[in-house]
């Protein structure tokens, strides 16, 4: 009986011997998997469409991992210190930029208010894309605008830079782009008396400020209409010009007769008044021929009768 009790005891201990291996051995086989992973085989067994799908591998490190791999690598020994500091300093006035623009969208003060950022941005983009060399005889140009095939500070000033251009910004502002020239001012100058009159006589019945507020509406819109002549507004300007005309017409129901409807009633009476004017000229000059017609036959009889006169004498 204590035999088979010790033979028994023997065997449980082999088992969990053996167990430990087992276990050991599925976890080496785990971790050999993780460091290689396995691909599926792509060729297919003849007379069969099933396909072998690889296990589903996830890997064991978390996304840090990308940027500590990117900051292993050696530095470009083509970008100096001086070119980080210019792409540092593109980046600051670009978000500058872009940080006017956008409450500059609604309303329209693009020009107004941003001048200065672009010409700041525009300065240091300079800088980068011309032949202009460093403290080191060094150029930035080819190191940071052509050195890979997005070319991203490119594409990224380009961006603003039509925006800028489509604005039509230079119209309205000084030539170092450091505020609005004198045209604009002036505009700005009837825009303000304007629209003060307006918050003067909004309330109550709009009659008043029609009346009020006439001469001032009419010297702003003559003068936007002087300067669309000259090509010299800017989106600012038309912006402004369209809210104010959409206040006076749509919000105010006023009318402003314009000057050019003047020429346009005249020619009108004028083609209205043409088919009278032309039958009675008509009418006249068939008159007037009736009366030649008949003076020569009057004459005639005049002329023998006094003929008779002076043979019976």
């Amino acid at each position: 009986m204590s035999l088979h009790r010790y033979n028994l005891g023997l065997l449980l201990i082999i088992l969990n011997i053996y167990s430990l291996g087992l276990i050991d051995a599925l976890n080496a086989t785990a971790s050999d998997s993780a460091a290689n992973p396995l691909q599926a085989p792509s060729d297919h067994s003849h007379g069969s469409s099933a396909v072998v799908s690889s296990p589903v591998y996830k890997p064991a490190v978390d996304s840090s991992y990308w940027i500590n791999l990117l900051s292993s690598f050696p530095d470009d020994l083509e970008f100096s210190e001086y070119c980080t500091e210019l792409l540092r300093l593109f980046g600051q006035r670009y978000v500058a930029f872009v940080n006017c623009l956008v409450p500059a969208a609604r309303p329209v003060r693009v020009c107004q208010n941003c001048s200065p950022g672009y010409s700041s941005l525009s300065e240091v983009f300079l800088n980068i894309s011309s032949d202009k060399l460093g403290p080191a005889n060094e150029s930035c140009r080819d190191s940071i605008l052509r050195s890979d095939r997005l070319m991203l500070v490119f594409l990224l000033y380009g961006s603003l830079d039509t925006i800028w251009k489509k604005s039509n910004c230079k119209q309205c502002v000084t030539t170092d782009l450091t505020g609005p020239n004198n045209d604009t001012l002036y505009y700005l100058t009837l825009l303000n008396q304007t629209i003060t009159c307006f918050e003067k006589y909004k309330e109550g019945n709009h009659t008043e400020l029609c009346k009020n507020c006439k001469n001032a509406y009419k010297g702003l819109n003559d003068l936007y209409s002087g300067m669309e002549k000259n090509s010299t507004l800017c989106i600012d300007l038309e912006d402004s010009m369209n809210m104010t005309r959409k206040l006076w017409s749509k919000n105010f129901a006023c009318s402003l007769p314009r000057e050019e409807t003047i020429p346009v009633i005249a020619v009108s009476s004028f083609m209205l008044f043409l088919p009278i004017i032309f039958y009675l000229s008509s009418f006249l000059h068939s008159e007037q021929k009736k009366r030649k017609l008949i003076h020569p036959k009057r004459a005639k009889s005049h002329t023998s009768l006094m003929n008779i006169q002076d043979k019976q004498s």
